[in-house]
Formats: structure tokens, C-alpha cells, sequence
């Protein structure tokens, strides 16, 4: 059973900082990718970043230049940092981890930032 407990969220001024981490059951080499995504109130879960079990990342475009998300394999735990943060970053933060064939998607419980003016 894969679990992916995430910690970090809060809140936040605009322009501050916060560092999420998802902390994996297993071996996060065993996922293919793992990643962050978001939803805010009435919109749907959207890509923030993700990263393969060989090392390369991906953005959304809005996030480029202010997020960053990097691993720690010996702790089995995914980070998302976290800066320059706007009231529109506000939504819950979801950690996710895809593995198998067919792949399969698992979900954290997610963690909510809230960013105030």
C-alpha cells in the first residue's frame, strides 16, 4: 500500500516562501514520477511540478523561476519549494506518485497554502 503524507502548507504574505514535502511509504525510486499538484476553489487539480526516478523535472509555465522541486532518495521524500508567492498560488497542494503498468496514480491528502496580501 502506497501512502504519501504531505506536511509544509500554511500560511503565508504574499511574496514569502514555504517548502512542501511528501514523504513516501517506499523507495520513491520505485515510482516513475512523483509530483505536486494543486486545486483551488472551483478550478481543477492542476500540474505544479513534477520528477522522474531518473532526475529531470517538470514546470508549469506559471511556476517556472519561483518553484523548485527536488528529491531526497534516501529519505524517500519529494520537496517542493516554494517562493515568491502570490495570492493566486492559494489552493490545497496534492503530492502524487505515478508506478506500474498500466501506471497508476496515487494521492496524498493534501496540504492547503493560503497566501494573503
Amino acid at each position: 500500500q502506497v501512502q504519501l503524507v504531505e506536511s509544509g502548507g500554511g500560511l503565508v504574505q504574499a511574496g514569502g516562501s514555504l517548502r512542501l514535502s511528501c514523504a513516501a511509504s517506499g523507495s520513491i525510486f520505485s515510482f516513475n514520477m512523483m509530483g505536486w499538484y494543486r486545486q483551488a476553489p472551483g478550478r481543477q487539480r492542476e500540474l505544479v511540478a513534477a520528477t522522474t526516478s531518473g532526475g529531470s523535472t517538470n514546470y508549469a509555465y506559471s511556476m517556472k523561476g519561483r518553484f523548485t522541486i527536488s528529491r531526497d532518495n534516501a529519505k524517500n521524500t519529494v520537496y517542493l519549494q516554494m517562493n515568491s508567492l502570490k495570492p493566486e498560488d492559494t489552493a490545497v497542494y496534492y503530492c502524487n506518485a505515478k508506478k506500474g503498468l498500466p501506471m497508476r496514480d496515487y494521492w496524498g491528502q493534501g496540504t492547503q497554502v493560503t497566501v494573503s496580501l
